[in-house]
């Protein structure tokens, strides 16, 4: 019998810290990229223009490949492995990423052509004209992002199923890199203030600003009108990270001789499955960028400055939901898609239940972290230029309620990709479209109880950031619910009493935490963030350690050691 291509619990946890240095890289990248374009931009119509525009190539990079096209390919490519087959493994490899490039291509020119008559009507239907025109040549000018993730996707699929993960887990850093380069070099060449067209491509034309190479980033700007549309800058920065996205994985692609090549043919064996079981994916991962549809839709309505402050606050939780839940799930999907593979379920169980309880070991800690040093931590990583200290209260508002679904996130994280290993991407879909009609409904009805309209500090967009957590949470749990009726137990107990003392943990490093921030609020944002983190870590894994939490010791060794190396 071949060796076994899956990883065991330890080396899943090495491979789990490397990772996790890729996301600490591309979330270190990921404050400055953020503080880079608060500084420049504030809470802003053009930067609230920005967003609305960068939600549609995303959603059709998720709907063509994405989460669909890795989740999908993955456990179809590691059975080719697992039979000896890599030729058939390359062969579907090519085919895959051919198809899909071609399908974002395609689906890029439509959208770009539909886009003056779906602004108005379902992403920013409450913003002015000027500012609906703008959100159109941003999204015309980022479609192209969309083709060029197509592959990088699916690059990051074939090195994780080599366990290769360093430069698949750098390459989100290359894309903020790009984003700040953007913000603050490309944005910075256009002038702060631009009167209706006419006046700036005159000006361009003759040689007033310095930026005449750059003219092919302005499609429709005679239409924009509006101040600040030096945010074209920012997305030409999108289009470069999107490069830096796809080239950083080259050299690691070289160092398992790969044989990608165009092959337009979806006969190739392997290759109708992958795009079979794509279908429910792409329409689980379209239910959740109608959720964030839903978000800008409902924000739009709202006080100016609202969906800058709720993207904000969801980049942050972002950032610990990666360095908590997916460094963990990406390198435990390769082993599990080989053990589903390879029928060896005892293994799939046990690999999963280190995974599951790993995440929840860091998740309550995070959440309560969040909420409690939130406004401190906004405070000291954005508070300057354009970004006011109404901007940070109004982001540390929305991040509190955010934080409260980080342990159903992680869940979702892990218990997916344990169905995707079993090639089963119809159960999610199915418990995510009614979580998409949970969401809508508790939006609906949050955002009228939650907040004050018309105050940012408290504004009632928090009510669509409670109405994701509770929505996940279920979610999460419904799906452990039933992949245990498919599989049998998933070593509950060891997971579940895991869990109950971190979360006992958690709270006690609240309390200490909270202490600490009302002595130390007094000596600014900085002495206040480092004095709560400091007490808050040494609170928790103390804590940990005295009513028996085996991560507690097991963790920052793993970390140490990786260091050391």
């Amino acid at each position: 019998m071949a060796q076994s291509k899956a990883l065991s619990n330890r080396q899943i946890a090495r491979a789990a810290a490397v990772v996790i240095f890729g996301f600490l890289t591309s979330g270190a990248l990921g404050v400055i990229r953020t503080a880079a374009i608060a500084a420049s931009f504030g809470t802003s119509d053009s930067l609230d223009a920005f967003i609305a525009a960068q939600r549609i190539p995303e959603m059709l990079f998720v709907l063509v490949a994405g989460g669909a096209l890795g989740s999908s390919f993955l456990p179809v490519f590691a059975r080719f492995r697992a039979n000896g087959d890599e030729t058939g493994a390359w062969r579907l490899a090519s085919s895959v990423m051919t198809l899909t490039a071609a399908a974002a291509a395609v689906f890029a020119l439509v959208v770009a052509l539909l886009a003056p008559l779906l602004v108005p009507t379902l992403l920013v239907p409450g913003k002015p004209p000027e500012m609906q025109a703008l959100t159109v040549s941003l999204i015309q000018i980022m479609l192209v992002t969309a083709v060029i993730f197509s592959v990088s996707g699916l690059l990051m699929a074939i090195l994780n199923a080599h366990q290769m993960f360093l430069l698949p887990a750098l390459a989100p850093s290359m894309y903020n890199i790009g984003l700040i380069f953007g913000a603050l070099v490309l944005a910075r060449a256009f002038p702060p203030d631009i009167n209706v067209g006419g006046e700036l491509l005159s000006n361009l034309a003759n040689g007033a600003y310095r930026v005449q190479v750059w003219r092919f980033l302005l499609p429709d700007m005679a239409t924009a009108g509006v101040a600040q549309a030096n945010v074209y800058g920012l997305a030409g920065g999108a289009v470069l990270g999107a490069l830096l996205h796809l080239a950083v994985q080259l050299p690691a692609l070289r160092k398992i001789g790969w044989r990608l090549r165009v092959l337009p043919d979806y006969r190739i064996p392997g290759a109708r499955e992958v795009l079979t079981l794509m279908g429910p994916r792409v329409l689980g991962l379209a239910v959740t960028q109608i959720n964030f549809a839903v978000n800008i839709n409902f924000s739009s309505s709202m006080v100016s400055g609202s969906l800058v402050a709720l993207n904000t606050a969801w980049q942050l939780m972002f950032l610990a939901l990666g360095i908590i839940a997916q460094s963990i799930g990406t390198a435990v999907f390769p082993s599990l898609s080989a053990l589903a593979a390879e029928g060896d379920m005892a293994g799939f169980k046990q690999r999963l239940a280190g995974a599951l309880r790993g995440v929840l070991f860091l998740s309550f800690p995070a959440s309560v972290g969040l909420i409690v040093l939130g406004m401190p931590v906004i405070r000291l990583l954005f508070e300057r230029g354009e970004w006011t200290a109404e901007s940070s209260a109004a982001t540390a508002w929305a991040l509190a309620f955010f934080a409260v679904g980080i342990a159903g996130h992680s869940l979702l994280e892990v218990l997916s990709r344990a169905f995707y290993a079993l090639s089963d991407t119809r159960t999610p879909v199915i418990i995510g479209l009614v979580s998409m009609v949970s969401n809508i409904i508790l939006s609906f009805v949050f955002i009228r109880v939650i907040g004050e309209p018309g105050n940012l500090s408290r504004g009632p967009f928090a009510g669509l950031a409670l109405a994701n957590s509770l929505t996940t949470i279920l979610e999460g749990l419904a799906l452990w619910y039933l992949l245990r009726r498919r599989i049998g137990d998933l070593n509950d107990r060891y997971v579940i009493f895991g869990a109950i003392r971190a979360a006992a943990a958690a709270v006690g490093m609240g309390v200490v935490v909270w202490l600490v921030t009302l002595l130390a609020q007094d000596y600014g944002a900085l002495i206040t963030a480092i004095a709560g983190f400091g007490a808050g870590a040494a609170a928790f894994f103390g804590l940990s350690i005295l009513i028996g939490i085996d991560e507690a010791r097991t963790v920052p060794g793993m970390i140490l050691r990786r260091v050391r190396r």
